[in-house]
């Protein structure tokens, strides 16, 4: 018995034969290339090393003189001044933006007469306050007697509350705060940790001016009830839940704490950080710890 023929055609052998030549193709000319065109060594010099480090060095300080450049400069006034009759103008002069300057006239618009009254008003940087503690000078203030001890009759009728530890239903006591109010200095208490400043209810949603001078004097601080972050072993997301701090400043001071041995000595070593000026760092302070 005969075994069975194939026949193949014409045009399925010259397919075959294209298919032979490219796969030869694909398989040798790239051993051709490289025969004739041999790959060059990378190497890299100790000039070439130079090169790259200076390069790296000139960029870092570009990088710092970047975030040194936001520091404010502020200047000294140039005569003695009382702070209750400066301008908007005078105080922008002496370095202030116009938002400080707004909350500050609203302070001297009711009196201040001493520069503890001053140092108090929350966004007058520290530098700005020794630049011109000495040049200030006040007006006598007028008391009047029975006025004064209606005041002190009428606020020892009424009892103090401790706003670190408050509830909602104390908070709700103080005139004008209602249970809106109450609320929100609740959530920014928790946010923050807790006050160390009366000042810092203005930060609180919606809250104002007005309303301080209102209940300043029937709210009493505790410091000890403030939370405080660990600086030599917070994370950058738990630098990060206080609403002081931004992630580039959370990132720097974990990298500084690396860069000092993995903890830092005292909490005023984090002023070597360019992104915390001394105004940053009094607000920061009473939150930290080592």
């Amino acid at each position: 018995m005969k075994p069975p023929s194939f026949f193949v055609s014409a045009r399925n052998r010259r397919g075959v034969y294209l298919f032979i030549c490219a796969a030869l193709i694909i398989l040798f000319v790239p051993r051709i290339v490289l025969y004739f065109h041999p790959s060059e060594n990378i190497t890299v010099n100790a000039y070439k090393l130079n090169q790259l480090r200076n390069n790296y060095t000139f960029k870092k300080n570009n990088y710092y003189k970047k975030y040194t450049s936001f520091k404010k400069k502020y200047k000294k006034p140039p005569k003695k001044f009382n702070p209750n009759t400066y301008s908007e103008n005078e105080w922008m002069e002496l370095g202030l933006s116009k938002k400080q300057t707004a909350i500050i006239l609203k302070f001297t618009k009711r009196g201040i007469y001493s520069n503890e009254q001053l140092k108090k008003i929350f966004v007058i940087p520290n530098q700005l306050y020794e630049l011109i503690k000495d040049s200030t000078f006040y007006s006598e203030k007028k008391n009047n007697a029975h006025d004064f001890e209606l005041k002190s009759i009428e606020k020892e009728k009424k009892q103090l509350i401790f706003i670190n530890t408050a509830s909602q239903e104390e908070l709700e006591t103080l005139p004008g705060i209602g249970g809106f109010f109450a609320k929100n200095i609740i959530k920014y208490r928790e946010k923050i940790g807790g006050f160390y400043s009366k000042n810092q209810l203005l930060e609180v949603w919606k809250f104002d001016l007005e309303k301080l001078n209102a209940i300043q004097d029937l709210l009493f601080i505790t410091p000890q009830d403030i939370r405080k972050i660990n600086i030599n072993t917070a994370t950058s997301p738990e630098f990060k839940t206080h609403p002081y701090f931004t992630w580039n400043l959370a990132n720097a001071l974990v990298k500084m704490r690396i860069q000092k041995g993995g903890s830092f000595k005292k909490i005023e070593e984090i002023k070597e950080c360019v992104l915390i000026d001394e105004e940053l760092f009094e607000k920061l302070k009473p939150y930290l710890s080592l």
